[in-house]
């Protein structure tokens, strides 16, 4: 049970604060609601009852968020060629709640725009990806959006100069080794 004022993520739509707990009658059935207050001052209805269900949990901590931080410095992982097939796995991370896996989503497919670029639905995708990502780390740390974006944007840069880096000094005997080439592949 989450009290107001608590800082709570709701999986798919990001971190927020809860300002109230509203009795509301929606049809014939009256129900508790928490109201929280969600960057770009919407505010989300989520029925108590049903909020852990669905996937609300307590921000990370300042900790944690240093953690999440490391993960966009962190090699691209492996992804499906077909963006569909992908765009499908992503939808479950993000569903998940798990702030490791939005990371693992934004840094993927960041590198993705730049190597290959985006169809319109993963771009939608990143930008939310995104939105989720920042306002967690917001509400976790001391930072302010803009300078948690900066850190971000930062952080995935200096990752992608990294694995270009690493992709040009790999030699034509290491690029025929599967082993090697899945590492470097970016599906």
């Amino acid at each position: 049970m989450f009290k107001v004022g608590d800082k709570i993520v709701y999986p798919m739509h990001g971190a927020g604060i809860i300002q109230s707990i509203e009795e509301k009658a929606i049809g014939d059935e009256k129900q508790s609601y928490y109201i929280i207050k969600m960057p770009g001052e919407v505010k989300v209805m989520v029925p108590t009852a049903k909020a852990e269900e669905i996937g609300v949990r307590n921000i990370i901590d300042k900790e944690t968020a240093g953690k999440v931080i490391n993960v966009l410095e962190q090699e691209c992982t492996e992804m499906s060629m077909k963006w569909n097939k992908r765009y499908r796995e992503n939808v479950e991370k993000m569903k998940s709640g798990n702030i490791y896996e939005v990371a693992d989503i934004v840094r993927n497919l960041t590198f993705k725009q730049k190597d290959k670029g985006l169809s319109t639905t993963e771009k939608k995708m990143l930008l939310n990806a995104k939105q989720i990502l920042v306002s967690e780390l917001v509400l976790a740390g001391d930072k302010n959006k803009e300078e948690v974006e900066q850190i971000v944007e930062d952080k995935i840069n200096t990752s992608y100069e990294m694995h270009n880096a690493m992709l040009e000094n790999t030699t034509q005997e290491e690029i025929s080794n599967p082993k090697v080439m899945k590492k470097f592949i970016q599906a």
